[in-house]
Parts: structure tokens; C-alpha cells; sequence
């Protein structure tokens, strides 16, 4: 999420692409074109999720491929791309949606889609429930969910939850973060939510970014059930950035070692990701004013994620103030101190390739199996 789309220009595609994608036709790279209806597949979402009979976990030398998750602006709707190599990544259903946003959001749209693996080998996704462009595209009467002099820009109040074990059958939850508790009644914004495995309270943590009404935005963190469809403790302050009145948002915790990492976004000069690091899961992070990222201009949802084999981590973001469209940006690191700049996906001289999707925004990467990786293919992999 980001303040700077108050003032961006929905591009006069949106709504057209929308209509080609119920249509079963693509028109992200150029023309559209029609697709078999037989040919248009989605993840499957399930009234019962089964766990696997042998509830085996993948030992980490068998994870050497990796699954980004995305959303783009043009569909609001969830989007996966995989690869062998950690550079070269393929969506698994040719740029179009593994899921609608209008079917599994109360919104009709979703927004910054987080997957982690947990420790029982199960994956645990999270979204936003919110369509920015929901107004223009004759989802809703009104600019935003709720009034904005109430609740500000790109207010919503609700979450998506879903997990699975295979990453086909998926189940999914709605997660209405404004009902669940007395002290986020009046929330404007359940945004960015990430999980992490909190090994002292055996459950799954989620943390997310919140405001009271029209506040600062800052960020949260509660526990998860097992099923992984609500929240069941109330939420609490995870960080607290030194200077008042500055927004931050978009958490990303990864453990090193004995040390939590986690990246940001702050609203400060100089903008934009930042760095803080802590003992405990849920708290201590000790404020850190370098900036991390390389850009000159402006950039959000960082993401870390490690090559495999290596002791070398990938910080990823979108790079949401490039021109002439957004883009993922990559920079590697061993030591958390000094980072190289890798560039833009399909930059000139850049590793980082997408070699059938342009645009994508907000990601997460995840190590899988050979095998999870074949699974996705072969089921995105038209019939006929």
C-alpha cells in the first residue's frame, strides 16, 4: 500500500482488462486474445482442507525452486510465477490470475499477497481485501469502502486468509479484522499482512498494517487459529518508529540466525525501506535510520528471501515510482549491512528476469519442491 496512489491516474485499461479476464481472454502484453474456457484455470478452494496422510515435511535440501506470489494493479486478483534458478521467473498461467479477486474478496478485490510455509508443511497465505479502482470499475457507489474523512484513502476493514498443503486446494477465510475486537472497531486499514511461525507460542503470528480512523499508519501484530480462518488474540503494537505522526508500513520478519530482520517502509526522508532487527518475534526491534534499498525514487512491500544453497539473501520491493510503470526490484546481501543492487526486473544487465508477466506488484518468494513446482505447472498447463 502507499500514500502516492492518492494522486495516480487509473489507467484507462483497467476496466476493459477486467472485462477480457471474466471473459477468459488475455491482454496483459499487447491484444487481447481468447482463451478456451476449458483452458482458464484456477486454484481450487475447498470446503474442507485434508492434510496429507504422511504429513511429511520437506527437508530444505529438496526446496531448490521458488513460487512468487503477486498482484497486479490491472486485475486486483492473485498471481504466482515460479523458477529452478532464483532468476529467471515464469507465471504459471501465462500472466493471468491463479485466482479472481471478485470471487474471493468482499471487496471484489485483493491487494499485497504474503505466502510462508509452516512448520506443518502447510502454506499459509494472506491479502488484502480491497479494489482501489473498485468506484471506476462499477463495483462500488463510492470512492472507498467506508467515508474517507472517517476513515482515509484506500480504507478497508478486512483480510483474506487461506492455506493449503499441495498449493491447489486452498482454503479460504474472510477475515473482518473490525469485528473481531473492541480495541479495532474503528480501524481504517488492515492492509499488508504477513505470517511467521512464533515458536514460543506454537501458533501462527500475523502482522499487519492498521490506523485507528484516519491515524497514523503503523503496525500490528496478533495470533492466528490453526485452521488459519480469524484472529484469536487482540492485536498489538509490533514497532514504534522514533519520530510521531510518520507512517510505517508493510513489515517483512525474517529470522537470521538468532536475530529477527525486520524491513519496512517509513514515510520519512530519505525514503523509503528501512531496517530493524530484534531478539524477540514479536517486539525489541531496535530503529535503524539507514536506508536500505538503492532507488531514487519511490518503493514499498520489501520482501527477503534466500538463494538456495547460499548464505546469500534477496531483498525484494516494488518499485512503484518507476516510469513508466512499476517494477520488482532486487538487491543481494550477506552480512544485513551492505547491499547489491541487482536492478529491475528485465533491466539491461540485470539477472532478474520475468519471462511472461510485466507489472507484477507487491510479491513474496518462497522456496519449494521440484515436485510442488511440477504440480503447479502441470495443473496450469492447458489440456487439449
Amino acid at each position: 500500500m502507499r500514500e502516492e496512489l492518492r494522486t495516480m491516474q487509473p489507467k484507462a485499461r483497467i476496466g476493459i482488462l477486467g472485462i477480457c479476464l471474466a471473459l477468459g481472454w488475455t491482454s496483459l502484453t499487447g491484444a487481447a486474445q481468447p482463451v478456451a474456457a476449458d483452458q482458464v484455470r484456477q486454484l481450487d478452494i475447498v470446503q474442507t482442507l485434508a492434510k496429507p496422510k504422511d504429513g511429511k515435511a520437506e527437508g530444505e535440501a529438496t526446496l531448490s525452486s521458488y513460487l512468487l506470489v503477486y498482484f497486479k494493479d490491472e486485475t486486483h486478483s492473485l498471481h504466482f510465477a515460479v523458477s529452478t534458478d532464483g532468476y529467471h521467473f515464469t507465471d504459471v498461467n501465462n500472466g493471468q490470475p491463479v485466482l479472481n479477486g471478485r470471487d474471493i474478496a468482499e471487496q471484489k478485490g485483493i491487494r499485497d499477497p504474503h505466502i510462508v510455509r509452516g512448520p506443518d508443511n502447510a502454506f499459509y497465505l494472506a491479502m488484502t481485501d480491497l479494489h482501489i479502482f473498485a468506484k471506476r470499475e462499477g463495483l462500488r457507489d463510492t470512492e472507498w469502502e467506508r467515508p474517507d474523512e472517517t476513515y482515509g484513502w484506500g480504507n478497508n476493514h478486512a483480510m483474506i486468509f487461506m492455506k493449503s498443503y499441495d498449493l491447489i486446494h486452498w482454503s479460504h477465510a474472510i477475515v473482518p479484522v473490525d469485528r473481531l475486537f473492541k480495541s479495532t472497531a474503528n480501524i481504517g486499514a488492515a492492509w499488508a499482512p504477513e505470517t511467521i511461525y512464533d515458536p514460543q507460542k506454537r501458533k501462527m503470528m500475523v502482522y499487519f498494517t492498521t490506523r485507528n480512523g484516519k491515524e497514523t499508519d503503523h503496525m500490528v501484530y496478533s495470533y492466528a487459529d490453526d485452521a488459519f480462518t480469524t484472529l484469536v488474540t487482540e492485536p498489538k503494537n509490533l514497532f514504534t518508529y522514533p519520530k510521531v505522526r510518520i507512517s510505517t508500513i508493510d513489515g517483512d520478519i525474517t529470522k537470521i540466525g538468532d536475530t529477527y530482520h525486520l524491513f519496512y517502509v517509513a514515510h520519512d526522508r530519505p525514503g523509503y525501506l528501512r531496517q530493524a532487527t530484534s531478539a524477540r518475534i514479536n517486539g525489541g526491534y531496535v530503529f535503524n535510520p539507514a536506508k536500505i534499498d538503492p532507488e531514487t525514487v519511490g518503493t514499498e512491500a520489501p520482501n527477503l528471501w534466500r538463494r538456495h544453497g547460499t548464505n546469500t539473501y534477496v531483498l525484494m520491493y516494488d518499485v512503484f515510482g518507476a516510469k513508466p510503470v512499476n517494477t520488482m526490484g532486487f538487491s543481494e546481501t550477506e552480512d544485513f549491512v551492505h547491499f547489491r543492487n541487482l536492478g529491475h526486473f528485465n533491466d539491461p544487465g540485470s539477472p532478474m528476469k520475468a519471462t511472461n508477466f510485466v507489472q507484477p506488484k507487491h510479491g513474496a518468494v518462497i522456496p519449494i519442491s521440484n515436485e510442488e513446482l511440477d504440480r503447479l505447472r502441470q495443473y496450469f498447463t492447458p489440456k487439449g
